[in-house]
């Protein structure tokens, strides 16, 4: 059997990659999962963006897990929205939309760290590495920026209607779908900012960003 088959809830399963690139744009927060050298099992949380067929994510030179996933150690990637809550008649009916990938496979450094990092930058914040200075070597020398091909995957997505049975259906509670919402709240400035600095082209878009989920 395939790492990536569905055994459970195949109707679930998406092999579209449109499908697949539009949850990996739509998240921030990815976890890696690793065997790590003592010999078990970890989870690590981290920082990822899509660029074409790549997932980068950077942090300190100094993680030992991070080293571990630059080694080329098998990893796999795990991602996840929650969409909307489904709201049935009954407790055993009631769930959540939601869309899920795991990717499979082993990370690399990036060749080019400065691009990456900007790239990263402007995944979190559109256009914001334009508005800030270049990476001092110094800050290149403690960033380890790795990148994970994009190749064997699985990926489910859960977006129907409550599935009431007709008994539950002719009753008297009430059925439908609550849709999650994201946006940015306002932009709240450092306390030691100096004064007179606006507020940038690239934060002010952010501010204004707001995602319904489609149900």
């Amino acid at each position: 059997m395939s790492r990536t088959e569905l055994t459970r809830a195949k109707h679930k399963e998406r092999t579209d990659r449109a499908i697949l690139d539009e949850l990996l744009d739509s998240v921030r927060i990815g976890y890696f999962g690793l065997i790590a050298p003592a010999g078990h099992p970890v989870v690590i949380p981290a920082t990822i963006v899509r660029d074409g067929d790549r997932i980068l994510t950077h942090g300190s030179t100094g993680s030992t897990w991070r080293r571990q996933l630059a080694a080329g150690s098998p990893t796999c990637l795990t991602v996840a929205t929650m969409d909307a809550v489904v709201v049935a008649r009954t407790a055993y009916e009631s769930s959540v939309h939601y869309r899920s990938a795991v990717l499979f496979g082993a990370c690399r450094q990036a060749e080019d760290k400065a691009h990456a990092l900007d790239l990263i930058v402007d995944g979190v914040i559109p256009g914001r590495s334009a508005e800030v200075r270049p990476h001092t070597g110094k800050e290149l020398a403690a960033t380890e920026v790795l990148e994970m091909p994009i190749a064997e995957w699985s990926l489910k997505v859960s977006d129907g209607w409550p599935a009431d049975a007709p008994e539950d259906i002719a009753g008297p509670a009430w059925a439908g779908v609550v849709p999650l919402l994201s946006s940015h709240g306002e932009p709240l400035p450092a306390p030691d900012l100096r004064a007179g600095i606006p507020l940038p082209p690239s934060v002010r878009r952010l501010a204004r960003t707001l995602s319904a989920p489609p149900c």
